[in-house]
């Protein structure tokens, strides 16, 4: 049935396309929901997801129509999850940079914190290639392990380990007078 609906859409049927929406709101609602684990957003996403739906349309290859929608159901709303942690992270680094730079530096402190950010940045292309994106994104663009390790699609574990490595290539290979 729901193959025969599909093509209908793919022809412009748009009554088709509600039967289907009918037809797969709950599931899609309790998908997202499940994942999200807020009604609202579970609300909105579901409806986003039907727009996605239609769009991907012509990208489907009649194998399962319930699971494909469920995937792109899922990974939308991992998405919007992952995206909504990722602002409060920077909503919390802001506030928390806030709160050091007001109470606990003064203005020569945050003077020699910079100085020393742009002489890393002037050696970073001596690092071993396998280290400047881990020192880069922690040191210069001053991003959590977290956020490293999903820009780079690894473990946390492994982007600490990284940046253990790199400090102890640039105590053995960096002179402190390079930082003069």
């Amino acid at each position: 049935m729901s193959d025969e609906l599909v093509e209908k859409v793919r022809a412009g049927n748009d009554h088709a396309f509600r039967m289907l929406i009918e037809t797969y709101k709950q599931t899609i609602y309790r998908t997202v929901y499940s994942v999200l684990r807020n009604q609202k957003d579970a609300e909105d996403v579901t409806q986003e997801v039907f727009i996605k739906i239609y769009t991907s349309l012509p990208q489907y290859k009649n194998q399962g129509f319930k699971t494909w929608i469920t995937r792109i159901a899922v990974n939308h709303a991992i998405d919007l999850k992952r995206k909504r942690e990722r602002q409060k992270e920077e909503l919390q680094d802001e506030h928390s940079s806030e709160v050091n730079l007001g109470l606990t530096d003064d203005v020569e402190a945050v003077f020699f914190r910079n100085e020393r950010r742009k002489q890393v940045l002037r050696k970073l292309n001596d690092l071993p290639e396998g280290y400047r994106d881990v020192v880069y994104g922690y040191y210069i663009m001053e991003k959590t392990f977290k956020q490293i390790a999903e820009e780079q699609q690894i473990q946390v574990k492994s982007v600490e380990v990284k940046l253990y490595r790199a400090r102890n290539w640039m105590r053995k290979h960096w002179k402190e007078e390079d930082f003069s």
